[in-house]
């Protein structure tokens, strides 16, 4: 028989496949040759099958080729036997044959084929499967390319409405008010110049109102030339044009100047006092998201453009104006600092390991999870917000902290001499478990924004949590495929750059090993000096603060302020009982009296209501007589104003059938705080008066934001507490120990103090922005912890000295700790040059608390853990009080399981080599053979210090000069011997004689 008769699909098969003849093996492909460690294909053939199965399977052996000889290969169902096969190691391997009749080089036979009984079913299948490294490449370039395009569907929008629940009070009575009255956010336009009141100025003006007037967007819109003006005659009074352009003639601009500052609504609402200024108000029809407010705002000035007024136009505030700007810092920040940030971990990942292959995959892996996480909010049908800018730099910072614990892992194993697959899996093995669990506590953290009743933020926490789940898939589950087929090369030696990060690792944590003491006082005082300043923390927020004193939205806000009255609306809404209730003087006296209450109090500069029209209306029909300017004193007399007014303006306050009502106020305040406060006034005066059929609430813009407050305190609350609990229960759950876990949460206190104590310090609010931040740097800085925690704790576990422990835990994952930290910091503190104010504090906060989570991981906690667990730590001082260290577990282990007469010298050589070329790991290797962990872990570790001691040039001199000296003792103690014989021959000696 020739190699070439054979099937070429069997010869290059993956799947291990023999052909028996009589019980011989004639023919096995690589694939079979490969499982059972034979290297020449001469090994195998002409050997009896027996021969290649342990002994106490030989009946079963005999059965199941009895049986395959009666079955064809078209059969549906084939024989199976679970066997131990014998490597040429002479370790047992634990397989399934399934075998049939067939032919082979023109001869009857029986085809074998072996297969693993834990990867047996369709997912098995699939795990054998010689093109699943493919399917991680479509895999990659499918997640890359569909959330690519759901992405064009992205709703933008950070109008305010989005902030809130339904459910919200503050929400629920806007909603209802708007059933009955036009939107509070409005557009502010100010034009200011001379001639405002000329001919030319006032039909531009005209026609830019009327224009806007016709936007299908637009509801309604407030000027000079559309506002009513109510006008006394001797027996009754008319409503007509405040002004008319169509009868410019009849008037000269001093007079129309004089008319407009005379008139009571337009007065600070369209013209300020001295004149020099004029307004136009436009009220969307609907409040829309943020980019159809941009088009909207985009459509007005090219309106007012296209009339020739821009060199009049000074201002354009209000409150959909800075949600508009807000869009903009936005889309402007995201633009300049994605591909910034992204440029600069990309950046730092060949810095550190000098491998375009890690740089490459670095950047795809930051595609696909960026780009599906945001691609959530599109099915989902969730706005993308201010909040939700920082989940781009907050993803891929992460994953790129991800892989680097990745790819030190691959450095580490390269430098150990492994290549290839055995290299990659090695590395997976040993940094999936922590990294798993980092990234599931990391996912904790933000999942507990949850809580906050801010929709954005709740919805910020989900997504990003998942999104790290994502990460962490991609990067142990999707990437090593792609690493074992083109990762072949050594990685090369470390650089100056990741010498330096070495250097400042062992600096840190040596000093915490030698000094622990002195380390804890030193945080422990540091931390208990700055606690007042937690005390100093503000919860506030003000959009307008949100940008620069120069920014154009404030100094527009500023502008209007001064020349009007102030853009933040608030409203009083009034039900009655029943139809014409508030057509009663006496339940309209209640809400002038508000009136004149609130325009008294400091934020308030002016209010509208119903009354301010039936006062004007009674002083119009008498004449104008200045006595008669307050409320009709009967209803009667109400009806009959009603009937003869045929204006439209009044019903912007008040419905047609007098039953709701609203009072609008316009503050000069942007704070939460003092909207809050006026809001509290407000609602204590209403108390104290409030009677009858007549129901009161506050609403508007301006008590969204107000109980905004609120919901940032209680979110900020419970999301922290949640953050902790689930991180404190996902470490016990890893270290199986309560104070382990203590001891972890130590640490990653320590971004929540840094950061409050800053903003204390500094006077940085907690606002919309900022609430986020202390959830987030705990998810990501326990990231850190899990990993020193982890390593130390296994190595302590194999029974390595907690001094020695520590050291090498730092050695192996010290640099992906700073690596990690300072990629993240770098991240965060690139946001600091943006000019959105939010943008900026995030980033400045988040990499602050990342660089005192470094601190605590590299020098307090090192210090506690020798406190705890050193020579003369608690726990040795606490077993010696009981009476001695507590035995070894693996020692009782060992003695249970072990079979010494099996696990000759050589079958454990054999074991050991299959763990260090990476074929299996230690669980799966003790899975496989029946074996303790411990067990397994201990044999490896012996291994590895026998190479370590082989490899070691220093090492085989000391041993060279040990065996000179070993040498030279015997010699000298021979010759000794024979002195000493000499002198008791010569009756000489004597015992300590010379």
């Amino acid at each position: 028989m020739t190699r070439h008769s054979v099937p070429a699909r069997l010869e290059h098969s993956s799947r291990p496949v023999a052909m028996v003849r009589d019980g011989v093996v004639i023919w096995a492909n690589r694939a079979f040759l490969d499982r059972l460690g034979h290297a020449d294909p001469a090994e195998l053939v002409g050997r009896p099958l027996l021969d290649l199965v342990a002994e106490v399977d030989h009946e079963a052996l005999r059965r199941h080729l009895e049986a395959a000889g009666r079955a064809a290969g078209t059969d549906r169902r084939h024989p199976r036997a679970n066997l131990i096969l014998r490597r040429a190691n002479d370790l047992p391997l634990n397989a399934v044959l399934t075998s049939w009749r067939t032919r082979f080089d023109g001869q009857d036979c029986i085809q074998i084929t072996l297969s693993d009984p834990r990867q047996e079913g369709l997912l098995g299948e699939l795990a054998r499967l010689p093109w699943r490294r493919w399917l991680a490449v479509l895999f990659l370039v499918l997640f890359t390319v569909l959330p690519s395009t759901l992405l064009l569907k992205l709703n933008i929008d950070n109008s305010p409405t989005v902030y809130f629940p339904d459910q919200e009070p503050a929400v629920a009575i806007d909603r209802k008010v708007r059933e009955f009255f036009p939107n509070d956010q409005v557009y502010v336009l100010l034009f200011e110049g001379v001639a405002l009141f000329s001919d030319g100025f006032l039909k531009a003006y005209d026609a830019v109102s009327r224009d806007l007037q016709k936007q299908e967007m637009v509801n309604e819109v407030l000027s000079l030339t559309l506002q009513d003006h109510i006008r006394g005659t001797a027996d009754e009074f008319i409503v007509e044009p405040l002004i008319d352009v169509r009868r410019l003639d009849d008037s000269r601009p001093a007079e129309r100047r004089r008319r407009v500052l005379s008139d009571r609504f337009a007065r600070r609402a369209l013209v300020s006092e001295s004149g020099d200024a004029v307004a136009l108000v436009v009220i969307p029809a609907k409040t829309g998201n943020s980019l159809e407010r941009l088009a909207l705002q985009e459509q007005i000035l090219a309106t007012v453009e296209r009339h020739r007024l821009r060199g009049y136009l000074t201002a354009v505030a209000g409150e959909i104006p800075v949600d508009v700007a807000q869009l903009q810092s936005m889309l402007r920040d995201n633009m300049i600092f994605i591909p910034t940030t992204v440029f600069v971990e990309l950046l730092l990942v060949w810095w550190l390991f000098r491998r375009w292959l890690a740089v490459v995959l670095a950047g795809v892996t930051i595609g696909v999870v960026v780009n599906s996480t945001m691609a959530l909010y599109v099915l989902f049908h969730q706005p993308f917000t201010l909040v939700t800018t920082i989940i781009p730099p907050l993803l891929s910072a992460l994953t790129v902290a991800a892989l680097v614990h990745l790819y030190n892992a691959l450095l580490l194993q390269s430098r150990l001499g492994f290549q290839g697959e055995p290299r990659v899996r090695r590395a997976v093995a040993e940094v999936s478990r922590p990294a798993l669990y980092a990234a599931v506590t990391t996912a904790a953290g933000l999942a507990s924004l949850a809580t906050s009743e801010i929709i954005p933020i709740r919805m910020l926490g989900l997504v990003a949590a998942v999104g790290v789940m994502l990460a962490y898939g991609v990067i142990f589950h999707v990437l090593p495929e792609l690493l074992v087929r083109w990762d072949k090369r050594p990685w090369p030696q470390v650089g100056g750059g990741a010498r330096l990060v070495d250097g400042l690792v062992r600096l840190l944590y040596r000093t915490g090993l030698r000094h622990p003491l002195l380390v804890v006082a030193v945080i422990g005082g540091a931390l208990i000096a700055a606690a007042p300043q937690l005390g100093k923390v503000v919860v506030e927020t003000n959009l307008q603060e949100f940008f620069e004193p120069d920014h154009p939205i404030r100094q527009a806000t500023r502008r209007i302020d001064e020349k009007l009255v102030g853009t933040m609306p608030l409203t009083l809404f009034v039900e009655g009982a029943g139809r014409d209730v508030l057509k009663d003087p006496r339940r309209l006296a209640l809400l002038r009296d508000f009136q004149r209450w609130a325009e008294r109090q400091p934020e308030v500069d002016r209010t509208l209501s119903a009354v301010d029209f039936l006062e004007e209306m009674n002083w119009a029909f008498h004449a104008e007589d200045p006595a008669y300017r307050r409320l009709p004193e009967s209803a009667a007399l109400v009806s009959q104003y009603l009937f003869i007014y045929d204006g439209d303006d009044l019903y912007d306050v008040v419905d047609r059938d007098f039953r709701h009502a609203q009072v609008t106020m316009n503050l000069n305040v942007h704070r939460a705080n003092a909207i809050a406060d006026f809001i509290e006034r407000a609602r204590a005066w209403l108390a104290q008066r409030q009677g009858g059929d007549l129901k009161w609430e506050i609403a508007g813009l301006g008590r969204l934001f107000a109980d905004m407050e609120d919901l940032l305190v209680a979110g900020q609350v419970w999301s922290l507490v949640g953050a902790l609990a689930l991180i404190f229960l996902l470490m016990a759950l890893l270290f199986r120990s309560v104070g382990a876990a203590l001891l972890g949460m130590i640490p990653n206190l320590s971004p929540i103090l840094v950061i409050f104590t800053l903003m204390g310090a500094v006077g940085i609010w907690l606002d919309m922005a900022t609430a986020m931040i202390a959830s987030i740097a705990v998810g990501v800085a326990v990231d850190d912890t899990i990993h020193v925690m982890d390593g130390f704790r296994r190595r302590v576990q194999r029974g390595v000295p907690p001094v020695l422990a520590l050291v090498r835990t730092y050695h192996g994952a010290g640099r992906a700790v700073i690596t990690t930290t300072v990629i993240l910091c770098v991240q965060f503190l690139v946001l600091t040059s943006s000019d959105f104010v939010p943008t900026r504090s995030f980033g400045l906060l988040t990499a602050i608390g990342l660089l005192a989570a470094l601190v605590f991981d590299l020098l307090l906690l090192p210090s506690l853990l020798i406190l705890l667990y050193g020579p003369r730590g608690l726990t040795a001082r606490w077993r010696a009080w009981r009476g001695g260290a507590q035995p070894p577990v693996a020692a009782s282990s060992e003695a249970r399981a072990l079979d010494l007469s099996y696990w000759t010298p050589k079958r454990r050589v054999a074991l050991v080599r299959e763990l260090l070329e990476g074929r299996r790991s230690v669980a799966e290797a003790a899975a496989a053979y029946h074996l303790p962990e411990e067990v397994v872990a201990r044999w490896l570790r012996l291994g590895e210090r026998a190479l370590e001691e082989a490899m070691d040039d220093d090492f085989q001199r000391k041993r060279r000069n040990m065996r000179r000296l070993v040498r030279r003792y015997r010699q000298l103690k021979a010759e000794n011997q024979q002195l000493r014989a000499l002198q008791q021959q010569r009756g000489t000696w004597e015992r300590g004689g010379t």
